[in-house]
């Protein structure tokens, strides 16, 4: 049995203790759990191991041998490798050229030995138990298989220590337990694995241990049949509270935008539907269902072959999001690290993006007092913890970042925001966050789009919930039906099935 431990291991950033005294330990032969919610330090200290950060002080050891990196080269050397959660393929190129990317294997001649690739590269893949063409293009993987390459990079590099960073943030059920499967094959060949997740369900399903860290903080680790989803979230947050739709969140029956019949031919066709003023609206879907096209469709940042939105009383049949933000829309793409946010910019930048005119004077000249005031309302207003507003938001935690991309709509006040996977990769405390700033948008009168990979939020945050299949709504779920339903209810109808199937 091999150990990864730390002790004291203390990390500073100015301004801020990302890590106070860390102690903890992960051995193999088990799927070591790492919780914290975000800003706990959980990322920096996989970062510390794998050689992206370096401590501030304290040690940590792999079998009792201290180990000190300044890179990730070099952490890969001693066996660590820490596998993002962003995948990091080249879509162009081959399974096996993306597993020896940097190390193809050579003959005596210089030249690449690609049958030598091709057959360690099937050896990898056997070891996980899925079965991909190593000749295959990755553009032309789904998710799950394209994570299980992920894996298979790291474990070209025979790792003593394999760290998983939110693996299945980007996955359906059905992918999440065939790559669990192949993770379970890992652990099989005595492997160090600590595995990154803010997802409590798939934690009991997965791990053997749980450790978590609190504001930087060491709290405790424990076997999982020892503990539940309440004592998690004690440990992770002290004593909290999940809350559900406040009673007062009641829809208007004043339509605020009608959508009729969007059509994009392969991906979501004759869709149509109201939205009303002062109403979450839930749209549920397993992945390929179409939601996010449907959302971008809808925005004017997706084409749309035809159909048109109507938003208080004018319709719009040629959109772009110039247009619908203009019209009173704002949309929180899926992917907040890409097209929701500029992470080499400032946070007070970013902050304002959207309500660029607001920060001027007549139009035209910029104020830096107005930008400012504007980015610190918002720093506020969704309590963002940051070091300091000029930092870059690459800077941030997952949820603070999250936050930053809706604080940036609502500087310019829109009056429909359309969330795409606002809780991917956040904690469940900022998870409660968004949900809140939907509620206090609804009770202005204001309305909101939600959809989530992970159903079961939906109906303890909306009023109404449309199921999306195939490109198709094909259920309308009342206030009165979601009260009733369970989760595999709602996964069940996504799915193609009935209720209480």
């Amino acid at each position: 049995m091999s150990t990864l431990s730390c002790t004291d291991i203390v990390k500073d950033y100015p301004g801020t203790r990302a890590l106070d005294h860390v102690s903890a330990s992960f051995e193999s032969g088990k799927i070591n759990a790492l919780l914290g919610k975000n800003g706990s330090g959980k990322s920096t200290l996989c970062k510390i191991f794998a050689g992206a950060e370096t401590a501030t002080s304290g040690e940590f050891f792999l079998d009792g041998t201290p180990l000190k990196f300044k890179t990730p080269i070099d952490a890969s050397a001693n066996g660590i490798v820490l596998v993002y959660q962003e995948t990091s393929l080249v879509p162009s190129l081959t399974v096996m050229e993306n597993i020896f990317m940097g190390r193809l294997p050579k003959k005596p001649n210089g030249m690449v030995d690609w049958k030598r690739m091709q057959a360690e590269t099937e050896r990898l893949l056997a070891v996980m138990d899925v079965k991909i063409h190593p000749k295959a293009k990755v553009q032309h993987l789904p998710m799950w298989k394209r994570q299980v390459v992920e894996i298979c990079k790291a474990l070209s590099q025979n790792p003593k220590v394999l760290i998983l960073d939110e693996p299945t943030s980007a996955l359906a059920k059905a992918e999440v337990e065939k790559l669990f499967s192949a993770i379970r094959k890992v652990k099989e060949n005595d492997v160090i694995i600590i595995y990154i997740s803010h997802k409590l369900a798939e934690i009991h399903e997965i791990a053997d241990t749980v450790t978590v860290l609190r504001d930087a903080k060491f709290i405790g680790t424990k076997g999982i049949r020892e503990i539940d989803n309440a004592g998690l979230i004690a440990m992770m947050f002290g004593q909290t509270q999940m809350r559900k739709r406040p009673e007062d969140v009641i829809p208007l029956k004043e339509v605020a935008m009608e959508v009729k019949g969007l059509t994009r031919e392969g991906w979501y066709e004759d869709v149509s539907f109201k939205l009303y003023r002062g109403e979450v609206l839930g749209i549920a879907g397993v992945l390929g269902s179409g939601r996010t096209e449907l959302l971008g469709g809808i925005f004017g940042s997706d084409p749309a072959d035809s159909g048109s939105v109507i938003v208080d009383g004018r319709e719009y049949v040629h959109r772009t999001p110039a247009i619908m933000k203009h019209a009173g829309l704002g949309l929180t793409p899926e992917d907040r690290k890409t097209t929701g946010l500029i992470l080499k910019h400032s946070i007070e930048s970013n902050l304002c993006y959207a309500g660029m005119k607001r920060t001027t004077i007549n139009g035209w000249i910029e104020s830096r007092k107005k930008r400012k005031e504007m980015a610190i309302r918002q720093v506020e207003a969704l309590q963002i913890k940051l070091s300091s507003i000029s930092a870059k938001a690459s800077s941030m935690s997952g949820g603070n970042q999250q936050k930053v991309v809706v604080g940036n709509w609502l500087n310019n006040d829109p009056r429909i925001m359309i969330y795409d996977e606002p809780t991917r990769g956040i904690d469940v405390n900022a998870k409660q966050q968004v949900f809140e700033i939907m509620w206090d948008q609804a009770k202005k009168g204001n309305s909101s789009i939600f959809v989530s990979t992970e159903l079961e939020e939906l109906p303890g945050v909306c009023n109404r919930i449309l199921v999306l299949r195939g490109g198709k709504i094909c259920e309308e779920l009342t206030s009165e039906q979601i009260s009733s339903m369970t989760t595999n209810d709602l996964y069940t109808l996504c799915m193609g099935g009935k209720s209480g199937e």
